[in-house]
């Protein structure tokens, strides 16, 4: 059966004083609170940095991998005791309930590469040594050859040997899916209970991916992600939705959903809501439309931005600082103003609704859109309608994608209860609409059964 977890990403260099020993327990403890089962940490295997050739910004880019086997010294509070701090978190992780994934890269890797433990040589690199992109603080790994399929899978083997729980894999449309398919089923083998993410954007590939490949889930940029940005700036239809789930049909609870990552603008962005609270009807339908895993980007709980995070340069979030500033004195909010904590406690909510209600962690899902169209009292232009039930209970879940508050009345016809198995009654019925009030950018549960 699919069930809804939570992802929280995370630069570990961003956060608090950029020192793997600052995921602390405390931490730790807080993100199980935003009820999250996989930490994914981003820039842990060592990259190129300063005085490397082409590095990027100050710190370097966490995908021009420098050593496939090492972990960012700078990530350390003492350097040569660095893979023991990294076990360390995987040890405290794991006692607070929370698995640790780690980028595996393997489309290219910086021009400085170099590893005690096991070395590229010439034949394992694309001939011309070419990079895709703008990527030109990388060079490109070449498939046609067999033995850099066997130097990846050693790569992967080694880090789910350290206890890591899953792998969020880097532009994985980019290295056949051939090699997909051998590698994740030689890894399963050994450590069965690992979970497989791959950053894909063609929707045509999902089902060779998933089916042939064997990801466990794929980003869903190309679908849910673009089209929910979309609907926020007032360029699609809330109604759009719907062509999208049909599009991406058996898959859908094989996607990875989300609003924010290290690649995309922040809610709070200009270019995206431009406040984190016009963005809470997009929350509402990508958390809870479905059983796909949801993944929160680190400081989007407290609404994070307005510029977009680099990944290339050492910093801090304001919001995370002060977070893990509270978490140290004992009072994890004590720094925050009331707005990021009105933020924080709708996620708070949001996910312990997501994971902890039967009916929206593993219940099945009707899109009423096409049964609701325009009329005095629903817009498909800003009103986006679904059922969600389980084991006899069903919720009208309705999201307003407008600034107005909207009382809708959302007709349901007899196929869903049919689909849903709850049956119709006197106050419950295809022929009487179910009204409903919703406020500003925003989505209401109802129960109705």
């Amino acid at each position: 059966m699919n069930s809804k977890f939570i992802i929280y990403q995370m630069l570990p260099r961003l956060f608090a004083n950029g020192k793997l020993a600052d995921i602390s327990t405390e931490v730790l403890a807080q993100l199980k609170k935003l009820n999250i089962s996989y930490l994914w940490l981003t820039g842990i295997i060592r990259h190129a940095t300063a005085g490397d050739k082409g590095v990027k910004g100050t710190a370097g880019s966490p995908f021009a991998i420098k050593d496939y086997y090492d972990i960012n010294p700078y990530l350390a509070t003492d350097e040569d005791c660095r893979d023991r701090e990294f076990t360390d978190l995987i040890d405290r992780a794991g006692k607070a309930g929370i698995g640790i994934m780690l980028d595996f890269v393997p489309n290219h890797v910086s021009p400085a590469y170099e590893s005690s433990r096991e070395m590229l040589d010439d034949t394992d690199f694309h001939p011309g040594r070419i990079h895709d992109w703008d990527w030109s603080d990388t060079v490109k790994l070449n498939y046609s050859n067999r033995r850099t399929w066997e130097k990846m899978k050693n790569v992967l083997a080694f880090w789910a040997s350290r206890g890591v729980a899953g792998f969020r894999c880097d532009m994985v449309e980019l290295v056949p899916v051939e090699f997909w398919q051998w590698c994740i089923g030689e890894i399963k083998k050994e450590w069965p209970g690992i979970i497989f993410v791959g950053e894909a954007y063609n929707m045509d590939n999902y089902g060779p991916y998933i089916d042939t490949g064997g990801f466990d889930y794929l980003y869903d940029k190309s679908g849910f992600y673009d089209t929910l940005k979309a609907i926020v700036r007032n360029q699609a239809p809330a109604s759009s939705l719907t062509g999208v789930w049909q599009k991406i049909g058996k898959y859908q609870d094989r996607m990875l959903n989300f609003l924010e990552n290290h690649d995309e603008d922040r809610l709070t962005s200009p270019s995206f809501a431009s406040d984190a609270f016009r963005a809470f009807a997009a929350l509402f339908v990508s958390m809870y439309f479905n059983t796909a895993p949801f993944m929160i980007y680190s400081g989007q709980e407290f609404g994070e931005g307005p510029e977009k995070t680099s990944i290339f340069d050492f910093g801090r979030l304001p919001s995370t600082k002060k977070w893990a500033d509270g978490i140290k004195k004992g009072e994890p909010l004590a720094f925050m103003d009331y707005t990021q904590k009105d933020i924080y406690a709708i996620y708070r909510r949001f996910t312990e609704n997501a994971v902890n209600d039967p009916v929206l962690r593993c219940g099945k899902t009707f899109d009423l859109e096409y049964a609701n169209p325009r009329s005095e009292s629903f817009d498909p232009d800003s009103h986006f309608a679904f059922l969600r039930s389980y084991g006899g209970t069903a919720y009208l879940c309705a999201a307003n994608f407008s600034d107005k508050p909207a009382e809708i009345a959302v007709h349901i016809p007899g196929h869903a209860f049919e689909y849903l198995g709850i049956s119709e009654d006197g106050s419950l019925n295809s022929s009487s609409p179910v009204r409903v009030r919703i406020e500003r950018n925003s989505g209401t549960l109802l129960k109705i059964k």
